[in-house]
């Protein structure tokens, strides 16, 4: 079973940078796919997630929360079409933050950001350790996307859709071409 690995806080601002391409080629013994920037990974081959979650933390120049989920979660988070009646829109991300343990509370969804006026952040769903939202183009964003911590009592980290769109090609096509 494939294993999906989201750092969290990583190649942001300046701050805790490092090379995703690079780590891939040291991990390429867990069959590791890099997708993107933000450090996130699909691993391919058959291992635990102490193992995996190791591996990381040895390899990391600093300390950061490693999200690990299976595979198959991500496949099923596609089928569910949560976005079907939310189409991308020139200046709304439709985004998903994981969250790195069991939830401590849930709100009653939707959610928006601010609670009055104009949204800038609306979480539409949680399904299991996802959460489902969108926010626009704003400065504020990052706040409220920082609240989601608290809003669940665990932590999360967020990708956007099409970052989630490209794990789930990884996963189905096992193409060594996505390891940028």
């Amino acid at each position: 079973m494939a294993l999906v690995v989201l750092l969290r806080g990583v190649n942001v601002g300046g701050h805790r940078t490092f090379r995703p391409s690079k780590l891939a080629e040291q991990l390429k013994h867990l069959g590791a796919v890099n997708i993107g920037a933000a450090g996130t990974f699909v691993i391919r081959k058959p291992v635990s997630r102490a193992q995996v979650r190791r591996e990381f933390a040895r390899r990391l120049p600093f300390d950061s929360e490693i999200t690990i989920c299976n595979g198959r979660d991500i496949a099923r988070l596609m089928s569910l079409e949560l976005f079907r009646d939310h189409a991308a829109r020139p200046g709304i991300v439709r985004f998903v933050s994981v969250l790195g343990q069991s939830p401590r509370s849930t709100p009653r969804m939707p959610v928006s950001f601010p609670s009055t006026g104009q949204w800038l952040m609306r979480i539409l769903a949680r399904e299991k350790r996802f959460v489902v939202g969108l926010y626009r183009r704003h400065m504020k964003v990052i706040g409220y996307l920082g609240t989601l911590d608290r809003l669940f009592g665990a932590p999360v980290t967020t990708r956007n859709w099409n970052t989630i769109a490209a794990i789930a090609k990884a996963l189905d096509s096992g193409s060594p071409k996505l390891n940028r």
